[in-house]
């Protein structure tokens, strides 16, 4: 079986949707919004946003979870924990109520999103989430698996050259299982 490597797995960085962190909230819904209207339908959608800083070079993502938080500035006053501790409803309503949560942020979200700038909130890209193209999608699935990630930013020497994306993995990882004549 010839050897997958996360190069041939990977969605290139031209097809994917990218902002300025300079860039308004509503900016990088635009963007998303363009990026997937040009994405192969075969494929599943795009689901984050990669951030760029003043010299073009890719310094983070948005994902979904990151613009929800965005919209609520009262989650700035407690930190989330990124592992995926699960919480009894009786505390996660204390939260809510504690904070005062989700009172009205929907109720100027214009104003949000025309205000809020993306550096504000994008992630960062830990060294444990970036990849090289040539490694083996083995090596990747660990890593994806490990860490708990949606995606991997995959490079070339100091260039960025696409995301791995964990729903392409499982496609792949699919895709093999479907071919297995038993």
């Amino acid at each position: 079986m010839k050897t997958i490597t996360v190069k041939d797995v990977m969605v290139p960085i031209s097809d994917y949707a990218t902002v300025s962190q300079e860039a308004t909230l509503y900016d990088a819904v635009l963007a998303l919004e363009k990026a997937q209207g040009k994405f192969d339908q075969n494929r599943y959608r795009h689901r984050a946003i990669l951030v760029y800083d003043e010299n073009g070079k890719i310094t983070g993502k948005i994902s979904q979870l990151a613009i929800l938080q965005a919209l609520e500035p009262k989650y700035e006053h407690f930190e989330i924990p990124r592992s995926r501790l699960l919480f009894s409803p009786k505390f996660m309503n204390s939260l809510f109520d504690q904070y005062d949560l989700w009172n009205k942020p929907l109720d100027d979200i214009c104003k949000k999103a025309g205000q809020k700038r993306v550096k504000e909130f994008a992630e960062r890209f830990s060294e444990g989430e970036i990849v090289e193209e040539e490694t083996t999608l083995n090596e990747a699935i660990h890593m994806l698996v490990v860490g708990q990630l949606q995606s991997l930013l995959v490079m070339r020497k100091e260039e960025v050259t696409g995301l791995l994306r964990l729903t392409d993995v499982f496609h792949e990882v699919f895709n093999l299982v479907k071919a297995c004549e038993l």
